[in-house]
């Protein structure tokens, strides 16, 4: 009897264990998650304090992705029962977007999702292979399919939020989309952050869990864009 419940134990004890390093793993070595990409976060040193950007100018114009423009994604998992945040990025990021009067009228957008990294060497090799398959479908895009507008010019350093709809290409496949994008003008020109839910069987995406990692089904592809005048 004593050697049967030693024999039970043991099993127990490396549960224990692994569920003490992980803890350890994530809470004390990893540490948190990189914090959401907003207008905040942005590294552009031309604009003020307070964000304040007299010498702006008028919105309406060709604009371009810039420097300082960062796109992942955002997926809750539970790594052997801890629960915390995956997040990857990367900053190659292209894409257009042209303003009529107090209308964005036309926007398009790709990311290089080859160059999408973590703090997880392993977990990038998923990312790229079995779960992305990067290396067939190597760009994601999203075009904007309908005018945002604006309702007026947009006043310099004021945040404004606006629904932007469009087509997100991911895996290889098309899904009409529509999300809150915030903006603010600055010196420098134009900051845009937001995210987009994404539900992976909606893209074909194969489930991102595996024996030691149990994923949601869905995620976020989230984006801080510079822009400045094309």
């Amino acid at each position: 009897m004593r050697r049967r419940w030693l024999f039970a134990a043991v099993p127990l004890g490396l549960v224990a264990v692994v569920s003490v390093g992980t803890w350890v793993y994530i809470n004390v070595i990893e540490g948190d998650a990189p914090a959401r990409l907003t207008l905040e976060a942005s590294d552009d040193s031309s604009s003020t304090s307070s964000g304040t950007a007299p010498d702006a100018g008028p919105a309406a114009g060709s604009w371009k992705v810039a420097r300082g423009s960062e796109a992942g994604y955002r997926v809750k998992e539970v790594l052997f029962g801890q629960s915390t945040t995956a997040v990857g990025r990367t900053t190659a990021v292209t894409g257009t977007l042209e303003i009529v009067g107090t209308s964005v009228t036309t926007g398009r957008f790709t990311v290089d999702m080859t160059t999408v990294s973590s703090d997880q060497s392993r977990r990038d090799g998923q990312f790229h292979g079995r779960i992305m398959d990067t290396a067939t479908h190597p760009t994601a895009t999203f075009v904007l399919t309908k005018p945002i507008d604006l309702g007026s010019e947009p006043a310099a350093g004021k945040d404004i939020t606006a629904a932007a709809t469009g087509v997100l290409t991911l895996h290889g496949m098309n899904k009409a989309v529509s999300f809150d994008v915030t903006a603010v003008r600055t010196s420098a020109g134009i900051r845009v952050a937001g995210s987009i839910p994404v539900v992976f069987a909606d893209y074909g995406v194969p489930n991102p869990s595996n024996m030691a990692v149990t994923t949601e089904d869905h995620g976020e592809l989230e984006f801080r864009l510079t822009l400045v005048r094309a």
